[in-house]
């Protein structure tokens, strides 16, 4: 691992709090962020317009495409555990310029998830607040609140934060299988039935599973945040791999599970009806079990916290590693000499997230009305989604560069199951692009290119000005500490 440098920026002897974090905090990191109820909640009406009542089916095989592709992050973080996580393991698979655009790519898709939360949890309670209370509190003032709470939990140390987080997640699994349970126990509109796992329940045939499918992948976006923490959980090397495992496969099952409650719960008619504007499950809670209403409304904002807090513990510990190797502001690798918490990034981070929510909602529909805070959420978490999905592919191709000539080698595990996670992941990106026809979703994919762009420049001007900080990149707790490749990216 890479030392902390010395000066009036680092904590002197201190680092990352070792051995804090145990395999249950490593997975709570990775499936608060994946948020259940938020993206149970929310996330499946923009399926349904193309696969409908055969929605199941599609984060069925989501499932299954997001397991192939975590294959190659596990292997990397087997090797190389370290809070760079992906820039660490692009760094040392495919050089340290591509490492470079790799932690660019991690900054927007982390950096962005907290604002985006900010945009929703206000934005959702402030129409909630005018429908049961008749109050109207701005978006932004209720998303202020959370942000806070996130900056203070995160300079605390990443042992408080992930104790809140498993609260907050246990408090949203809860309701939101409870809930199902209680729909399927009512029999549904239509009576139990496995007919939404079929392909002949999508109403526009296989190319309407491939669409959902498409918007199906953002429900798993965070499930590798658990690599960001190889220098605070206990035997990394077995641990980081098991977590990131076991977070697709819990909340994976949790979606599948829940979203075909949903189809038996509506039925056909009402799942080939849903749009990205409904609330599918207020519906349900109405129709099935009045009380439920405030848990559901509890779970979604607890659920949208959560994402909010794990995401912002991930992008501050890249933040930090990339200034402890020089790659960012020195300042950033400050390590808290008492809480063991890398500070001056959480600040950083803090501002950055309430500045940007607040610009975006003020430009995208206004700083008093619930739409500003939507499309805060819609806007940025469109953007992050471009942003990670070429951080897998470069993660797979990575493993299959890295694991080349070991004696560990195994062509399975590192060449078969990473080549063909990243070919999903390739598809997947190319879906979003062809899905969105409408501004500004149309024009988003133009600041990720410009945004890589810039990243490669600044890497180039690193390896012109200071070569030894580009080539130390991607430092990580491994054994066997090799130096990055300068043939590939370098």
């Amino acid at each position: 691992m890479a030392q902390e440098h010395s000066g009036p920026t680092a904590a002197q002897g201190a680092g990352l709090r070792r051995n804090a974090v145990g395999l249950t905090g490593a997975v709570i990191m990775s499936a608060a962020i994946m948020g259940p109820a938020v993206s149970t909640f929310f996330n499946p009406q923009f399926s349904t317009p193309f696969s409908g009542y055969a929605t199941p089916l599609v984060y069925l095989l989501t499932l299954v495409a997001l397991v192939i592709t975590a294959s190659g992050v596990m292997e990397m973080a087997r090797a190389l555990p370290s809070a760079g996580a992906f820039y660490t393991y692009v760094s040392r698979g495919l050089g340290a310029r591509a490492g470079f655009v790799t932690g660019g790519l991690m900054f927007a898709a982390y950096a962005l998830l907290p604002p985006a939360e900010i945009g929703l949890i206000g934005s959702y309670l402030q129409g909630t607040f005018r429908t049961e209370f008749d109050v109207n509190i701005p978006w932004w003032v209720i998303g202020l609140l959370p942000a806070i709470v996130m900056a203070v939990l995160a300079f605390e140390g990443i042992s408080s934060s992930l104790r809140t987080a498993l609260v907050l997640f246990t408090a949203e699994v809860v309701v939101v299988l409870v809930l199902a349970v209680i729909v399927l126990a009512h029999g549904g509109a239509d009576g139990l039935s496995a007919k939404p796992f079929s392909p002949a329940s999508s109403p526009h045939g296989y190319s309407g599973l491939v669409d959902g499918l498409v918007f199906a992948a953002l429900s798993f976006v965070g499930f590798e945040a658990a690599a960001t923490l190889g220098e605070e959980v206990r035997d990394p090397k077995r641990r980081i791999p098991r977590a990131v495992l076991l977070s697709v496969l819990f909340v994976g099952a949790i979606y599948v599970f829940c979203i075909w409650a949903e189809a038996i719960g509506l039925g056909r008619a009402g799942m080939d009806a849903l749009d990205g504007t409904g609330a599918p499950w207020n519906v349900l809670a109405g129709q099935y079990a009045e009380w439920m209403k405030w848990p559901v409304i509890i779970a979604s904002v607890s659920s949208m916290f959560a994402v909010m807090l794990n995401s912002n513990n991930g992008i501050v510990r890249i933040m930090n590693t990339m200034g402890r190797e020089r790659l960012l502001p020195r300042a950033l690798a400050h390590i808290d000499p008492k809480r063991r918490s890398p500070s001056y990034a959480i600040a950083v981070q803090g501002v950055f997230a309430v500045v940007i929510a607040f610009i975006v909602g003020a430009v995208a529909g206004g700083l008093g009305d619930p739409l500003g805070g939507s499309n805060v959420y819609g806007y940025l978490g469109f953007l992050l989604t471009l942003g990670i999905l070429p951080v897998y592919v470069l993660t797979n191709l990575a493993c299959i560069r890295f694991y080349r000539g070991r004696p560990d080698f195994r062509f399975v595990r590192h060449v078969l199951l990473p080549a063909l996670g990243a070919a999903l992941m390739v598809a997947l990106t190319v879906g979003q692009l062809l899905e969105q026809t409408t501004a500004p979703y149309t024009w988003l994919p133009w600041i990720i290119l410009a945004w890589v762009v810039a990243m490669f420049a600044v890497a180039l001007w690193l390896g012109a000005r200071r070569p030894q900080a580009l080539r130390s990149a991607g430092a990580a707790l491994a054994d066997e500490a090799e130096p990055v490749p300068a043939t590939v990216g370098q």
